[in-house]
């Protein structure tokens, strides 16, 4: 199965008003996808009918081959949910809450007690398991929210602003739980998020929301190349001083586009990483390279450059 999230021309109207509005939405098993778009996109609307919450106006929707509206309790059996404002028993212990999960979706007491020690393990929650959920940290229940998913042994994992309201130190825990639950459990992971530096170190595709459809996906360098209209690469050179002949020598190069000159830096525009070719014709000409690097743009800047050009 190429795709196990498939959502083809799904709609999605209340009221009149177009909630979602012909999203095209695929994602490959095991990779981390992220969902980005501004309030009002259509994002949650599109999490609650891949999750068979709510029926769409037309079009489909299939997880692992299941359609969510025709079969939404197998689709439920293998995702995992960590909404935006999870809720716990405050009064039951963090262990007590899972048990209390497993309990909701049919687990077995003989597998259960195993499986809870397990996530409470995995999402550093062992020495605290006694503890009243209540008096947790807003960290400390966002990692909770992770067990809770994690319990049911998911395939697909749907994450929605897993990071809100926590401080750097929790953040990091929560992206490497994200990255374990890929690389060890192969979990695919849907992940909406507004923080996009995070989305940009953890995903492999992105597709960006607008107007109830995705506007455009793929790694963050293809839409980068799309949005930013740049394409290829650019690499930033100062040199030593500009030698005769240099410039000449760079343009030259199969490959270069443009250069930009301010004093004794370099902007070169290039068709690919050429780093190399204008480093030899640096030192051909007598002088040094001393700073090089290329130019990355962040999600971030694409994000922003793709609504303001709108």
């Amino acid at each position: 199965m190429e795709w196990v999230v498939e959502a083809n021309q799904l709609k999605k109207v209340y009221n009149g008003v177009k909630a979602v509005d012909g999203m095209d939405l695929r994602i490959k098993e095991g990779e981390i996808f992220g969902f980005l778009g501004p309030n009002g996109a259509g994002k949650t609307t599109t999490i609650l009918m891949l999750l068979g919450l709510t029926e769409p106006t037309s079009g489909e929707v299939k997880v692992f081959g299941y359609n969510s509206t025709k079969n939404p309790l197998e689709v439920k059996r293998i995702t995992g949910y960590l909404p935006e404002n999870i809720g716990f028993y405050e009064d039951l212990t963090a262990r007590e809450n899972l048990i209390y999960i497993t309990k909701l979706n049919g687990i077995p007491p003989s597998e259960s007690a195993a499986r809870v020690e397990e996530v409470l393990s995995v999402v550093g929650l062992s020495e605290v398991a006694d503890k009243e959920a209540g008096k947790f940290s807003r960290g400390m229940l966002q990692r909770l929210g992770m067990a809770a998913t994690l319990v049911k042994q998911p395939k697909l994992v749907i994450l929605d602003e897993p990071t809100l309201g926590i401080d750097p130190e929790g953040v990091e825990q929560i992206l490497n739980l994200i990255r374990k639950m890929k690389e060890e459990k192969n979990i695919t992971i849907l992940l909406s998020s507004h923080f996009l530096h995070q989305v940009q170190r953890i995903c492999d595709r992105i597709g960006i929301v607008s107007q109830g459809k995705i506007v455009i996906e793929g790694s963050v360098d293809e839409v980068g190349e799309k949005i930013m209209g740049e394409g290829g690469t650019q690499i930033q050179v100062q040199v030593s001083q500009l030698t005769p002949g240099l410039l000449d020598s760079i343009k030259e190069i199969e490959g270069v586009r443009d250069i930009d000159v301010s004093g004794n830096f370099l902007n070169i525009r290039c068709d690919r990483d050429l780093r190399l070719e204008v480093s030899r014709a640096i030192v051909e000409k007598g002088c040094f390279p001393l700073l090089f690097k290329t130019q990355d743009y962040t999600l971030e800047e694409i994000y922003v450059r793709y609504f303001r050009e709108r």
